[in-house]
């Protein structure tokens, strides 16, 4: 086993996502120099994240000073507050921050630029769009580098994400497509899911049963997929055999337009990526 080595790191913010990707820091196969930090509004908070070993913990409601202190020292901070609360906090932390820092974000529309204006020059930014099974360590993450970030720094976020999953680092520009792919992606997978569910319980399944064939059907596939090496269509051929039951159903899918709709709903999901960035 690898072992993956990692400098101090400062959460700001200590939510959902935030808590993914320090679960996947506490593996055991981590090391993380100088521990982990987090920060969050209440006491009762800081208390939760305090409890797991190697987390110190800060609360803003007992210390005004909290994200200031939590960021002296750290290598690396990840910034995962609410995209509305980062340019106030930014310019809370900008001159307490090391020379040489990296600032991560997962602030979801907030860019580079926005970071990188209100952060000394001294500080590298990195945007980073993490999806929701991190908590599972099977996450997808997109990385995209800032005009400031080394090489080197880089590095140490794909070193960081690869925890919960795994990394594509791409530009800038490709962030909100991601987003609306991989990003929103499990609700898609999830919505599928949901209505084949459906469809089941109307052909006289119970709930239950109906859960089971359906939720077991999507893991055996995605895993067959892992474990087969052979692309989804190569997959689906196999199960579709001349003139059979299959056939037909694809072939409804197919004239009901199913591949049009997802560019359609990607589409969709793109253009509010780019009305939310926008303000």
């Amino acid at each position: 086993m690898t072992t993956t080595h990692l400098p101090a790191i400062t959460f700001l913010g200590a939510g959902s996502m935030a808590g993914a990707v320090i679960a996947g820091l506490l593996k055991p196969e981590v090391v993380v120099a100088g521990g982990i930090r987090t920060t969050n509004r209440t006491a009762a908070r800081a208390a939760e994240s305090a409890a797991l070993e190697g987390v110190t913990a800060f609360a803003t409601e007992d210390d005004p000073e909290a994200n200031r202190a939590a960021v002296r020292g750290a290598q690396i901070v990840v910034v995962a507050v609410k995209p509305a609360m980062v340019p106030d906090l930014l310019r809370e932390i900008a001159d307490a921050l090391e020379p040489g820092t990296l600032v991560i974000s997962v602030a979801a529309g907030v860019t580079i630029a926005t970071f990188e204006s209100l952060l000394p020059e001294s500080v590298a930014v990195i945007r980073s769009m993490p999806n929701t099974p991190a908590v599972v360590g099977r996450a997808v993450t997109g990385l995209a580098a800032g005009t400031r970030a080394s090489a080197e720094q880089l590095a140490l976020a794909v070193a960081l994400f690869e925890t919960v999953g795994s990394v594509l680092v791409i530009p800038e520009e490709q962030i909100d497509p991601l987003s609306t792919i991989s990003g929103s992606g499990p609700a898609y997978v999830f919505y599928l899911i949901e209505q084949l569910t459906a469809t089941a319980v109307a052909k006289g399944f119970t709930p239950e049963q109906a859960a089971l064939m359906v939720n077991d059907t999507f893991l055996g596939a995605s895993e067959l997929l892992a474990a087969s090496g052979e692309s989804p269509a190569e997959l689906r051929r196999r199960v579709t055999s001349p003139k059979g039951t299959t056939e037909r159903a694809i072939a409804v899918l197919e004239q009901a337009g199913l591949s049009a709709l997802f560019d359609e709903a990607t589409d969709a999901a793109l253009a509010r990526a780019r009305e939310l960035a926008a303000g």
